[in-house]
């Protein structure tokens, strides 16, 4: 398994690499110059001559993707433009945030979308794998922020039962801070949940109709064995491939969602950076993105390894 581990180790280190250089030619390439927006609204050339020496903006895009990667290899992500505050502080302050909304997001779908699915496979043809397929497809089909703004007119406007906006931190009120929270989890796990059902429910039929299966069954193990030791398991490669990419991008920022609900994660700060062109903050958050979606990836392939006895071969 550590074989493995390191040969997979060794395809992500130049990947990282690549989307570095990737994340930092994208940033050069917005539009506004970032020493006229920090010079404020007089612009005095002396000032624009200085804050272009300070951030090495006269210098080729090479040369500053190595200032800049550099920094980042030390744990510094660089300062604010806007705020003057380091990038790696408000990174802190916004990373438990959107960790707490995509767990909570991907558990909800876990618990709709994996039972669901195995259900669906094992009533194919019934009225329960109608409603099934037709909950998927409502969870599909409807976008996150206007199911978002339901939930909120429903439960907050008229039941009055749960926040319509706003965070709090578990740490001060942690009764408040899951009333603020499992709304728009909510909304970003449905999705997420109809997508897994799909899965789950077309690997278990194809998982079903394998010769191993029907080896168990012959031998006399019973049902519920056959499903949970020999189908279930075998079926779980395509929910944890779904369930990590999903994950991934919820780390990088369910941007819209948390906009409606007013969640102050990363969806929300890469937006604030990219208006006021605060090109630290936006490489930050879509350098730290990147690299969660990379290691969630290794994770993955990982899980594969432990629920695939081919793969160890």
């Amino acid at each position: 398994m550590l074989a493995y581990f390191l040969r997979r180790l060794m395809a992500v280190v130049p990947t990282v690499v690549l989307v570095s250089m990737f994340v930092f030619a994208l940033q050069q390439m917005l539009p506004g110059d970032p020493a006229l927006a920090l010079a404020g609204e007089e612009r005095d050339p002396e000032s624009i001559a200085y804050i272009r020496e300070k951030y090495h903006l006269n210098e080729p895009i090479w040369i500053q993707y190595g200032y800049w990667i550099g920094k980042v290899l030390q744990g510094d992500l660089g300062i604010s433009l806007r705020t003057n505050i380091p990038v790696t502080e408000l990174l802190m302050q916004k990373l438990p945030v959107t960790i707490q909304l995509a767990l909570m997001a991907i558990g909800i779908a876990l618990l709709i979308g994996v039972p669901m699915g195995v259900l669906s496979a094992l009533k194919r043809g019934t009225p329960l794998d109608w409603f099934a397929n037709v909950t998927a497809l409502s969870g599909l089909s409807i976008p996150n922020f206007w199911l978002g703004v339901l939930l909120i007119l429903l439960v907050s406007v008229h039941l009055g039962w749960l926040p319509a906006s706003g965070y709090e931190s578990p740490f001060d009120d942690l009764g408040q801070n899951l009333k603020t929270m499992i709304m728009p989890a909510f909304v970003l796990g449905t999705s997420i949940a109809a997508t897994m059902m799909r899965h789950t429910r077309s690997a278990m039929l194809e998982v079903l109709k394998s010769d191993y299966v029907r080896t168990a069954r012959a031998k006399g193990v019973r049902e519920r064995g056959v499903i949970l030791r020999h189908a279930f398991r075998n079926a779980l490669i395509p929910v944890v491939t779904i369930g990590t990419l999903q994950l991934g991008e919820l780390l990088a920022g369910a941007v819209l969602t948390e906009q409606v609900f007013t969640i102050p994660g990363f969806g929300k700060q890469i937006v604030d950076a990219v208006f006021n062109r605060d090109y630290a903050v936006v490489q930050g958050v879509v350098l730290c993105s990147s690299v969660a979606f990379i290691g969630l990836n290794l994770a993955a392939d990982m899980a594969y390894f432990a629920l695939n006895p081919r793969i160890r071969v």
